[in-house]
């Protein structure tokens, strides 16, 4: 193997590596983001929050799970607002 393979190995070695880890990186803060937010939508019901507006208890099914998984916290900010106002999240 000459020298100038060897270094073209390195640099794609080097690249491929900083690739993964900005992808690992960005996966693992997308996937505290969405266990945050349902979480929260889970708490919100449990303690009844609702009950403080009049409100019954946010409905969990796909919908607001998904909007609360890839929102996060304004997921299930945006889902409140929404339950407020009187506009059903049902499938």
């Amino acid at each position: 193997m000459s020298l100038l393979t060897g270094l073209l190995a390195l640099i794609l070695v080097i690249a491929i590596a900083y690739v993964l880890y900005k992808v690992v990186k960005s996966v693992t803060g997308l996937i505290i983001n969405a266990v945050v937010g349902v979480i929260l939508l889970w708490l919100i019901n449990l303690l009844n929050l609702m009950s403080l507006f009049g409100r019954p208890d946010i409905p969990i099914n796909l919908i607001t799970v998904l909007i609360c998984a890839v929102g996060g916290i304004f997921g299930v900010i945006l889902t409140v607002v929404l339950h407020l106002v009187g506009i059903s999240l049902a499938i």
